[in-house]
């Protein structure tokens, strides 16, 4: 049984937050209570994976966990069992025991990119918006949040979310909610908001900068993850099909195209702090995410492009401030 009771009250005790308890208990009901038959299949094995309390965490350099009394084998397969049929495992890598979960991306590096940028997280309360699995969740607990809030509107994202959060000993000072931002109220109340891998899956970019500016607090900080093309303050991909295969690919901005979006919106201070191309060791293929990957996307004959001929992925972190 899913219940969000703990959260409310988390945030009947955070007065920044209290106004949202006026629409997101209706919101979460709605959401429990719609039909999805995957939706109770994935119910029924969180259901089965125990909670356990480590003796040691680590979520400062990575999500680990360990015991320093063996744990039977045949539970820990079980487990191991137990979270393999919760695949794919978009992000990641997570060491649970002696379980390693090799994660499609390896979300640790982009998380060691983009650290050393931005402001310290000690007693912030944060936003990961559109966090898949919640990944970068813990890592943000790892640097001393007060609270971190994901949404994502993924049900499997959310099971295997919870999956880890008992394995951890049921930590309450991070929540995945299944929510996408437009269903957020604008409760300018975050110190920090993530948005990582999200703005070119928007139909209206500049829309999704405003949502993301309207859930900061004055003086907030934007960590913005995004695809990028070169090109000049004109220059912006439309891709007529897929790109890389995915179909929800709308706009594809140049660096100088996306400070321009953020200057628009309201947004201050924009500086980039890392440019790369994504590399095939750190999206690809694992037992724990079998479908095809990066490498399967790329043009066989020339790796700087996609299989449609566009230029192959390349992203930028940029950092920016509410006034």
């Amino acid at each position: 049984m899913i219940n969000f009771s703990s959260f409310y009250e988390v945030i009947s005790q955070t007065t920044s937050l209290q106004p949202w308890l006026n629409t997101l208990p209706k919101q979460l009901t709605y959401w429990i209570n719609a039909k999805n038959s995957n939706f109770n299949h994935w119910i029924k094995i969180l259901n089965k994976i125990p909670d356990t309390i480590p003796d040691n965490i680590d979520l400062k350099y990575s999500v680990s966990i360990s015991n320093n009394h063996m744990i039977n084998a045949g539970r820990l397969k079980q487990i191991e069992q137990l979270l393999k049929s919760l695949s794919p495992w978009r992000k990641g890598p997570y060491s649970i025991y002696d379980i390693y979960i090799d994660s499609e991306w390896h979300s640790d590096w982009k998380w060691n990119r983009l650290l050393p940028h931005i402001s310290n997280l000690k007693n912030r309360v944060i936003l990961d918006v559109g966090c898949g699995n919640g990944y970068h969740l813990w890592r943000t607990v790892g640097e001393d949040t007060q609270l971190s809030i994901g949404i994502d509107p993924s049900r499997l994202c959310f099971i295997q979310f919870e999956a880890i959060r008992k394995l951890l000993g049921n930590d309450q000072r991070t929540h995945l909610l299944p929510l996408g931002i437009e269903q957020l109220p604008k409760l300018k109340a975050f110190d920090t908001v993530f948005s990582m891998g999200v703005l070119y899956h928007r139909r209206s970019p500049i829309d999704h900068l405003i949502q993301l500016k309207d859930q900061l607090r004055s003086k907030g900080e934007l960590v913005l993850e995004t695809l990028v093309i070169e090109g000049d303050q004109n220059t912006v991909l439309f891709p007529v099909d897929r790109y890389a295969q995915m179909r929800n690919i709308y706009f594809i901005p140049s660096a100088s195209v996306l400070k321009i979006w953020l200057r628009k919106t309201g947004f201050k201070n924009i500086r980039i702090v890392n440019t790369q191309t994504t590399n095939i060791n750190e999206q690809r293929q694992t037992k724990w995410m079998m479908h095809n990957s990066l490498c399967n996307y790329l043009d066989t004959k020339d790796s700087s492009k996609t299989i449609e001929g566009y230029p192959a992925p390349k992203r930028t972190i940029l950092i920016a401030n509410k006034p």
